[in-house]
């Protein structure tokens, strides 16, 4: 609130000069990769934008951004196409369940990326799907060397391709310093979910 008789501070909207969809990589061994990409994704909704995020590997435990990206309403649509991570923590889903779960979201984001509806695609855990040869590197490059010029495409998960990184236009690399769960404290929602 401003007081009476004072007009309201103004706050710039800076646009750059020349835009360009960007290719984000955010990966490493450190927890806060979604998080990280969430973040982003609700950024782009204040700027009007419309979000895509599809999860790769996420799906068989409840996940708060499920829900509260129902809050962002039309602007941003969330896709949990996995089986949960594939070989750990007592994952019951054999490996060609996986693999065809991956496809799916493979072919799911080939269809956001040429649907033209979206300023920003975040392909969740995609580097880990990589790395577990539950997609192919050629699928994962062709999405980005067809990306349109506009779009901005966020990639997450441990064990980033080196092509990849070669590729993207900003990458960061999450590192673990400590993390509660090694102190045998459970997950927390709203924070680790």
């Amino acid at each position: 609130m401003t007081k009476q008789g004072t007009p309201p501070l103004t706050i710039d909207r800076l646009q750059p000069k020349i835009k360009k969809g960007l290719t984000v990589v955010i990966t490493g061994n450190g927890k806060g990769k979604t998080t990280a990409a969430l973040g982003m994704a609700l950024r782009a909704c204040g700027h009007g934008m419309r979000v895509c995020i599809i999860q790769f590997m996420k799906g068989d435990i409840y996940a708060g951004e499920w829900d509260g990206v129902k809050l962002l309403g039309d602007r941003a649509e969330i896709h949990s196409t996995g089986k949960g991570f594939c070989g750990i923590q007592g994952n019951p889903y054999p490996y060609r369940e996986h693999r065809a779960n991956a496809q799916d979201a493979i072919e799911l984001a080939g269809e956001k990326l040429a649907s033209g509806c979206f300023d920003m695609l975040v392909l969740d855990e995609i580097n880990n799907a990589l790395k577990l040869n539950l997609v192919d590197l050629e699928q994962v490059l062709a999405i980005v060397k067809q990306k349109p010029p506009q779009l901005h495409l966020i990639l997450t998960g441990r064990d980033a391709h080196p092509e990849i990184i070669e590729l993207a236009d900003t990458v960061s690399e999450v590192v673990e310093i400590k993390h509660a769960y090694r102190k045998d404290i459970e997950p927390q929602p709203g924070v680790d979910y």
